[in-house]
């Protein structure tokens, strides 16, 4: 049973956790580069990077939070 959940955990959850964090953080990225280059007087692009970079920090945490609960849990079952 040990020897499941390890795989599962090594060969699906990791890899999907990690393409998550790293799509989140393109999120982040792409709305600070919106941020940055919009005109100063485009208040409507500024705000739509604001709300990018908003929606990948949020996406950073809740992968963040995923990947501790996971150890946790591989730590609590000894996997």
């Amino acid at each position: 049973m040990n020897n499941l959940l390890e795989a599962i955990v090594k060969e699906i959850l990791d890899p999907v956790i990690l393409l998550l964090f790293v799509l989140a953080a393109a999120y982040f990225f792409w709305g600070l580069a919106e941020f940055i280059w919009v005109s100063t007087g485009d208040t409507v692009g500024r705000e739509t990077g604001k709300e990018h970079m908003r929606w990948g920090i949020i996406g950073l945490f809740i992968m963040a939070s995923f990947k501790g609960i996971i150890v946790i849990i591989k730590g609590t079952f000894g996997i």
